[in-house]
């Protein structure tokens, strides 16, 4: 039986508006995390112009797979193994061996530890093309302090199961995304006190 998550199937298509403004002209996506594989198939088959790669960890991978096979798209190649790693140094494990002109990832940041956080943002330019984009979909805390009550409560759900998890404060996460050669463009609000935040890259001077 194919995995399922409700909110996936609730946020997939407020996600979906603000992706399309940003992939628009992007070529290849890395999702990192991809999770059950609904909002692969659902953006995927939104954006045929575009590769959606999936990568989870190694549990996650046959339940993407049920996905995908059932949706037969041309566009979803096989899912492969990824994390971020922090040892023996900060980087992706294993590290992939191309580069994309985006990334993606929801729900994520608030399930690793910090330095597993980390950890990705520093990985990030081994994968990223010039000018790539950066799209991370979750729940934030700004100035330190929670957006809304159920956020407060999920917090505390999260450091309960996992003390190393909990909601992220947007400062950091955008300082290790500025540390990470990446430039802050759109902070999208979103439904259930979520935010879509959107980097992109930067053009290399060599040469």
């Amino acid at each position: 039986m194919k995995p399922y998550s409700p909110s996936c199937e609730r946020n997939r298509d407020p996600i979906l508006a603000v992706l399309r403004a940003h992939f628009a002209d992007v070529r290849r996506v890395l999702e990192i995390g991809s999770g059950t594989g609904q909002h692969a198939v659902h953006f995927a088959a939104a954006m045929p112009w575009l590769i959606w790669q999936c990568t989870d960890a190694d549990a996650h991978l046959d339940g993407i797979r049920m996905w995908l096979d059932e949706a037969g798209l041309a566009n979803t190649p096989a899912p492969f193994s990824l994390q971020a790693a922090t040892a023996p140094a900060p980087g992706f494990s294993p590290p992939p061996m191309a580069r994309y002109d985006a990334v993606f990832s929801a729900n994520t940041l608030h399930i690793m530890g910090w330095t597993e956080v980390q950890a990705l943002f520093a990985a990030l330019p081994t994968v990223l093309a010039d000018e790539a984009t950066v799209v991370v979909y979750g729940p934030f805390n700004r100035g330190g302090a929670y957006t809304s009550d159920s956020n407060r409560d999920f917090d505390g759900s999260l450091k309960a199961r996992d003390p190393r998890s909990g909601i992220r404060d947007f400062e950091a996460v955008n300082a290790l995304a500025a540390a990470a050669g990446l430039r802050l463009i759109a902070d999208v609000a979103m439904p259930a006190n979520n935010a879509m935040l959107v980097w992109r890259r930067a053009r290399s001077n060599s040469g």
